[in-house]
């Protein structure tokens, strides 16, 4: 049993609301800068650590903001701490967050053993999803609450360098330790988590639980997009007779879904039902009504020439290969290629995966956000539509979220995508549909994706108003831990929400295999003896067919 006039460091002096300021005791009564409890040393009050304050009723915890130096009464210099109150123990649940009783003057303010910080975290953590360790108590296992983490979505936010993909790679790695039959699908905008690690020349995550598919191999064809999307697909809201060709647009999709699905005897189908049509008769279409005259040539009708620049932006798109996976589909061409689809991107097809990895890499930019948003309202789509979604939750992980899921003020060409993670943030949850934003640049995503997220994994940032915009969305950090977000090291992260007991700040586990994003080694690559033949042939080539 830990003695408690060792642990004893100071008393509390004033107490309000949000925070607590405490006088640390003298040296002469017993003050040491290092103290040994359970065999670890432990620095007496440092930035970030966790102590317990002492008092009749339940004990309370508190995370130390910052300390300083004042003078008491009699002249003398004494050492001051502000503290903010997380939860107090109970004896029903062991802890709970928030603080019912609050000290008086002369509490006692008591360190922190890491047994009991580390009985927290079992109890409040699922079994074995563990994902790194308390950077002031390193013996200290942090384990997440699994259910809030994945179905009340969740962001991991840090700029380049700071160790997003090791810790996107790290919780899934753990997570399928712990939950073998998970249902992942991970958007991977450069290549950095699939089979072919060109550092380990091991996969991230087991052979037998993963599928890596390209986007151009999955084929996400162009008949799955919405109305809305097909209108950003096609049409330049800026162009003279762009409401013209909206409005027909509506017309020609309907009648060509009905016409080209007759035969499967669906009923009603709308100008949204993910059913098959000819994007070549969509095009001879708007052709023939562009070119229609009237009086044997002499006049034109109300729609002749108003069809223009629709044409050409299709035709642009069609004759560029690297669309062929969306426009020149050459396997899903019927409606009854859904089924293969849906089973393959959420990982059932035989033999069936836990994580199914979406290259995204070989995708052109511009219709990027068309392509995630497609990914993002299938998976919706399907447990929207299944009865039993609760037995079958889905996790997709957006890496650099914020080039397809951008603020409404950023580019227009972003809406579909942002319309469909819009949704799943705000009802994906009642679906068991959850989302994991990954992003560089947090004010650059959209507010109500971020805002619906109930956990924060903040890493290393300097930018400052990346910075104040975390600030700003972070539920229930105490007040100046994310001070400490310019200064954090490689894999380190500070964590708030629900899928955590209390703010903390944590030493993320290191992958094993890491992803393949390490930095490049400039100075070894450039001091080697005997570097690397470049093979600039090979390369152009590869650039001239656009293949990676």
């Amino acid at each position: 049993m830990i003695n408690k006039n060792k642990t004893r460091i100071g008393s509390i002096h004033e107490v309000n609301g949000s925070d607590f300021v405490a006088c640390l005791i003298s040296e002469a009564e017993g003050f040491k800068p290092e103290i040994t409890i359970d065999d670890t040393i432990v620095r007496v009050a440092q930035v970030g650590s966790y102590l317990t304050i002492k008092q009749s009723g339940p004990d309370i915890l508190v995370i130390v903001e910052s300390m300083w130096f004042d003078q008491n009464n009699e002249g003398k210099q004494v050492m001051m701490l502000r503290v903010n109150p997380l939860g107090e123990f109970t004896s029903e649940t062991g802890f709970q967050r928030g603080v019912t009783h609050f000290p008086t003057l002369g509490a006692e303010l008591h360190l922190m053993s890491g047994s009991r910080l580390e009985k927290i975290f079992s109890r409040h953590g699922t079994g074995d999803f563990n994902i790194g360790r308390l950077s002031s108590f390193e013996d200290v296992n942090v384990a997440l609450d699994a259910s809030a983490f994945f179905g009340r979505h969740a962001a991991i936010l840090g700029q380049s360098g700071s160790g997003k993909s090791w810790m996107v790679a790290s919780l899934i790695q753990s997570a399928l330790k712990s939950m073998p039959n998970a249902h992942i699908i991970l958007l991977d905008p450069h290549n950095e988590y699939s089979s072919n690690n060109s550092f380990t020349n091991t996969p991230v995550f087991p052979a037998d639980k993963t599928r890596c598919v390209s986007a151009n191999e999955l084929e996400i064809p162009y008949w799955l997009l919405s109305y809305e999307e097909l209108i950003e697909l096609l049409v330049d809201k800026e162009e003279e007779y762009a409401s013209l060709q909206i409005a027909f647009l509506r017309g020609v999709v309907l009648d060509l879904k009905r016409d080209s699905n007759d035969s499967l005897h669906f009923g009603q189908i709308t100008v949204d039902s993910p059913v098959y049509f000819s994007l070549e008769e969509l095009y001879k279409t708007f052709k023939k009504y562009n070119e229609r005259t009237i009086d044997f040539g002499k006049g034109r009708t109300a729609l002749t020439g108003k069809f223009d620049s629709l044409l050409i932006k299709l035709e642009s798109r069609l004759n560029d290969t690297r669309y062929d996976f969306l426009l020149r589909p050459t396997v899903r061409n019927a409606t009854n290629t859904l089924n293969d689809l849906t089973k393959e991107f959420l990982g059932l097809s035989k033999p069936t995966s836990a994580v199914t990895i979406i290259d995204l890499s070989s995708v052109p930019h511009d219709v990027l956000p068309t392509v995630t948003a497609q990914i993002g309202r299938l998976a919706f789509e399907f447990n929207f539509w299944n009865p039993r979604c609760r037995e079958f939750p889905i996790l997709l992980v957006c890496d650099e979220a914020h080039t397809y899921i951008a603020r409404e003020r950023n580019t227009s060409g972003h809406k579909s995508a942002r319309r469909s993670f819009e949704r799943i943030a705000k009802t994906g949850r009642k679906y068991g549909v959850g989302l994991c934003i990954v992003s560089q640049r947090p004010n650059d995503l959209s507010e109500t994706v971020l805002s619906q997220c109930s956990s924060y994994f903040c890493m290393r940032i300097t930018n400052p108003i990346d910075q104040e915009y975390i600030r700003s969305l972070v539920p229930d950090a105490a007040h100046g831990i994310l001070d400490a977000l310019s200064s954090l090291s490689q894999g380190e992260a500070i964590a708030t929400g629900e899928a955590v007991p209390m703010p903390l700040r944590l030493k993320v586990n290191a992958p094993n295999p890491p992803p393949n994003s390490q930095n490049v080694d400039y100075a070894g690559m450039w001091s080697k003896k005997n570097p690397h033949v470049v093979e600039v042939d090979e390369i152009v080539k590869r650039w001239q067919l656009q293949e990676r």
